[in-house]
């Protein structure tokens, strides 16, 4: 059978042996559920009853300061009926309605430590409407994580000893609104929830907590599920955000489909909507499918996908997003799976949205693909200009790529072999541990020899190009 993969710009064809393969596309393979028949009602309906907390209109008035707080570009969709284009209208209405005063309404866009979004893409976010009312006024930021004159340090929470800091807006608010989508992640099981606070509106070092070697490299990260010890700290920090807050959040989260399409929405408190929100969720991401375990899997990282613009030539996303594919699909992969990734591996950084990255991979490299500890990294390369480049020219924070590091050494901690096919700088492939081969063909024949020819074959096309699911065994 004929199968395109992605490949830069282009796709490369290959010829897969028939009755040995299995392709899996989301949405295609394993039809979503279906999405809501009236968005924009069931939203309305969701937002004006929340679960386990008061409505809008009991919890403000007139001089009560709002925050509406809302996920970047890297996620959530950007059609005319988006969660974040549905959601937030409403919410708004339902301040003004309450005697709110527009001038204290104000948007935070929960980047992180990812690079701000710029004025055009903050419109494409939050549609033109909303953005011509309150970005001329100032009342549409990005979150700095390191503009400590807005940010609020709350000590540890208890449960794990995480540091907890948050952004100073969303502390001094009457009502901090989370607008968050349900779609599965690597990283805990779901983005939505606490995590969207624990990541989106913090500082490096409470992200350092969770986004690091000891947690991604423990037993219960991969494969991917809601109780890794990652989804137990963004839920105790969460919750330590509210006790010092001495309010909860109102959160409303949207679960998403293949498309970023509303299949369903809740809105309350996040302690009670998550589970709500997993339950359907989980409807659509952990898809029982398979039937027998895969020795080879094949993907295609196109130049371009959520990260940024190089995310597949940037070294070590290459190596965070195969790691990923991991991490998703681990239960219907072999104990020791062979991965065949398809990238034009030109060793373009990106070095204008990831700053930090090309001098991270160096050390990463002379280490000998080992990790660094975060102190080591820290001494190197949380560094001023890096900072600036964060705060001021819509960089990466220089954390980031210590905790993508931390992701992509999962093809070791899991003894993954993998073969990047079609690099146009060899030793960047080496570099990164992995065997350069010309064609997918080359890199099947010599991967024949490891697990023999009636080696079971996963081909996962469009793998970045939608949202993802994680895989399962059919009698899982």
């Amino acid at each position: 059978m004929k199968v395109k993969f992605e490949y830069g710009d282009d796709f490369l064809e290959t010829n897969l042996p028939d009755g040995k393969t299995d392709i899996f596309i989301p949405g295609e393979t394993v039809k979503d559920p279906p999405v809501l028949e009236d968005i924009y009602e069931a939203t309305k309906r969701s937002i004006q009853n929340p679960i386990g907390l008061d409505p809008i209109s009991k919890q403000v008035k007139a001089g009560s300061k709002v925050v509406i707080i809302f996920p970047d570009r890297v996620k959530g969709g950007f059609q005319d009926n988006s969660h974040r284009k549905t959601s937030i209208p409403i919410i708004v209405e339902e301040c003004l309605k309450a005697g709110v005063y527009k001038k204290d309404i104000l948007f935070i866009c929960s980047n992180g430590l990812h690079r701000k979004n710029t004025a055009e893409e903050l419109e494409k976010i939050l549609g033109e409407k909303i953005f011509m009312e309150f970005y001329p006024t100032g009342q549409i930021i990005n979150h700095d994580s390191e503009d400590w004159d807005n940010l609020v340090d709350l000590g540890y929470e208890e449960e794990f000893g995480a540091k907890v800091v948050i952004n100073k807006f969303v502390y001094e608010a009457d009502l901090a609104v989370l607008i968050g989508h349900t779609l599965g992640n690597p990283y805990g099981g779901y983005s939505g929830g606490y995590k969207h606070c624990a990541t989106g509106i913090t500082n490096w070092e409470s992200i350092s907590s969770h986004h690091n070697p000891k947690v991604m490299h423990d037993h219960d990260f991969v494969p991917v599920s809601t109780s890794s010890t990652m989804r137990h700290k963004f839920n105790a920090i969460g919750r330590h955000m509210e006790k010092c807050m001495k309010k909860k959040f109102f959160t409303c989260d949207a679960v998403l489909n293949t498309y970023q399409q509303q299949i369903a929405v809740f809105t309350g408190d996040t302690d009670m909507i998550q589970p709500l929100s997993w339950a359907v969720a989980d409807k659509r991401t952990y898809v029982k499918w398979a039937d027998k375990k895969y020795d080879i899997m094949i993907i295609g990282l196109p130049t371009s996908f959520h990260y940024g613009k190089t995310m597949g030539t940037n070294p070590i996303l290459i190596r965070q997003a195969i790691s990923a594919q991991i991490i998703r699909h681990k239960r219907v992969l072999a104990d020791n799976p062979i991965i065949i990734a398809c990238s034009i591996c030109d060793g373009n950084f990106g070095n204008n949205e990831f700053p930090s990255y090309e001098e991270t991979f160096d050390v990463f490299h002379k280490k000998g693909n080992l990790m660094p500890t975060m102190e080591e990294f820290n001494s190197k390369m949380y560094r001023q200009e890096f900072i600036d480049k964060y705060r001021f020219e819509y960089g990466y924070h220089p954390f980031h790529a210590y905790s993508m590091m931390s992701c992509g050494q999962i093809i070791k901690e899991t003894n993954t072999l993998v073969y990047m096919v079609g690099a146009k700088r060899e030793d960047i492939g080496l570099a990164m541990g992995f065997i350069n081969k010309e064609t997918i063909e080359d890199a099947l024949a010599e991967a024949y020899q490891i697990v023999g020819k009636n080696a079971h074959i996963l081909a996962m096309p469009k793998a970045f190009n939608t949202a993802s699911v994680h895989l399962c065994m059919k009698k899982e």
